[in-house]
């Protein structure tokens, strides 16, 4: 079976892929520029960012498509830069999923093992072991054209299966589902990975996709890899500028430390003092820096909020969506403000837009960009 031959080596130290300084450029666009990756055994790793950012191209250099211009990709150890992409222990998985509609999905599954002689027996059994896996075993008789979305992305994820690869690669697998569908599918997919025990490297735009499947997340953009972490880290403290605006709903405010002592680091801001806990005496008074502040950390100040930072700014707007709204605000030095909270919500109630708001933050809940503060390893 697929996943018992997964599970045997899941626990080895040695990495599926290790990507070393890769590089590719497309006449004088930089499509990626000294990338360097590991992929751990039966990892789940999601690579994110915007169009045209490289994670595509990343994604077909592993598999073979496209040839790195510099740099070395090692497969369990294994050099596989010049191994041809029939050649190569990885399989891509198409975000048309690329099925064959004239043929049932026994047939598309079969596919997979029609580059090599195969008795048909052996192929009949290694087929109906992958079906059942993938919860298709009820379903080898139908034609691809009377499937679901889902049902077709099990079918596609099946046929590569069948080879028995050592790392699975996809690329935006879900973008043509609906919303509904598409977080149905996204928790079967990742409860499928965990029972294969393969690794799974799972390209997207959609954030909220690669926080919820992945073990660890990277941000690229342009070419380039701005931040690898857990997705809790990845969400809680951004490494770049690009990151911090990139990911979730994040103020961003600009200002220069005035003092540094005691674990506190006081910085003068256009709209004010903000103080940050926990960074010890590790910033230099005087030095330029960037805050980063949680959309969903703010909070209207009332009385009895002391030791908070404060901020005053003008309501410009109010978004509802479902489970919170978001407040858009300006500081009167033209500053944005975004305010995201968990309350109900009725068109008209509330503050008046264009009414100045008082709102309040943690000291603790800042991070400056740039820095680790004490408490992260």
């Amino acid at each position: 079976m697929v996943h018992e031959r997964a599970r045997a080596v899941t626990g080895d130290t040695v990495a599926d892929l290790e990507a070393r300084g890769i590089a590719k450029r497309f006449g004088s666009v930089i499509a990626i520029e000294r990338v360097d990756l590991d992929v751990r055994r039966g990892e789940f790793v999601a690579i994110m960012g915007p169009s045209g950012c490289g994670k595509t191209t990343l994604l077909r250099i592993i598999a073979g498509l496209e040839r790195a211009d510099a740099g070395t990709l090692l497969l369990r150890g294994e050099d596989i830069g010049d191994v041809p992409v029939h050649k190569r222990s990885t399989r891509l998985i198409w975000q048309d999923y690329s099925l064959f509609p004239f043929l049932n999905v026994r047939k598309n599954i079969e596919f997979g093992l029609t580059l090599k002689r195969h008795d048909k027996k052996a192929v009949r059994s290694k087929v109906e072991a992958v079906a059942e896996q993938v919860h298709l075993d009820h379903l080898l008789s139908r034609r691809i054209g009377q499937l679901s979305g889902g049902e077709k992305q099990r079918v596609a994820i099946a046929r590569a299966l069948v080879t028995e690869p050592e790392i699975l690669l996809l690329d935006e697998p879900l973008s043509s589902l609906d919303a509904h569908l598409r977080i149905k599918v996204q928790s079967e997919l990742t409860a499928l990975q965990r029972e294969l025990g393969i690794s799974f490297v799972y390209v997207t735009h959609n954030q909220s996709e690669a926080f919820a499947m992945a073990d660890r997340v990277v941000v690229m953009n342009k070419g380039v890899v701005e931040q690898v972490g857990r997705p809790a880290e990845i969400y809680n403290r951004p490494a770049t500028h690009f990151v911090a605006e990139f990911v979730g709903a994040n103020n961003i405010f600009e200002g220069r430390v005035s003092d540094a002592a005691d674990g506190t680091v006081v910085v003068d801001c256009s709209h004010g003092v903000v103080r940050i806990a926990g960074y010890g005496n590790t910033i230099e008074r005087g030095a330029a820096v960037e805050l980063v502040v949680q959309a969903d950390k703010l909070r209207r100040h009332q009385d009895g909020d002391d030791g908070q930072n404060t901020i005053r700014a003008i309501l410009r707007g109010r978004e509802f969506t479902g489970s919170q709204v978001i407040y858009h605000l300006e500081t009167a030095q033209g500053v944005e403000v975004k305010m995201v909270l968990q309350e109900p919500f009725t068109e008209g109630e509330g503050t008046e837009i264009n009414a100045e708001m008082e709102l309040c933050w943690a000291p603790e809940d800042t991070v400056i960009l740039g820095h680790r503060d004490a408490g992260l390893p």
